[in-house]
């Protein structure tokens, strides 16, 4: 007959109430084989490379798609030059078209805007007076 009370303690801690504890050998005791931390590493560099590489696809490809979704139209309005007067204020010369168009900005509003002199329009304008 045996006595059930003379069990080692880790015995006592292996089993569970409904017999042998099935995960006795994933005790946070147990070290980390070699195996396991290798496989940790190979798996980081792997999705770090992907990460790289993803990058580097970004970098090299993504302006020639943008510029394949450009539309091809030109655009209407440009500007020509700007120029700063002082801190406040700014000259800005804008094509709109065909026509050139000076403005003066300042403040964060428009203090006046017309032809450019020499322009079609402003030569127009002028010679209606």
């Amino acid at each position: 007959m045996v006595n059930r009370s003379l069990r080692s303690a880790a015995q006592i801690r292996d089993s569970g109430r409904f017999g042998p504890n099935p995960f006795a050998k994933f005790r946070p005791s147990a070290l980390m084989d070699v195996a396991d931390i290798a496989r940790m590493i190979a798996a980081l560099a792997v999705t770090l490379g992907l990460v790289g590489l993803a990058a580097v696809a970004v970098r090299r490809f993504a302006p020639t798609a943008l510029l394949r979704l450009k539309t091809p139209a030109e655009r209407r309005l440009k500007v020509v030059e700007s120029l700063m007067l002082d801190p406040q204020r700014r000259l800005v010369l804008v094509r709109i078209d065909d026509e050139e168009r000076l403005i003066l900005l300042g403040e964060g509003r428009l203090l006046s805007g017309g032809p450019a002199p020499g322009s079609p329009a402003a030569s127009a304008a002028e010679s209606s007076f």
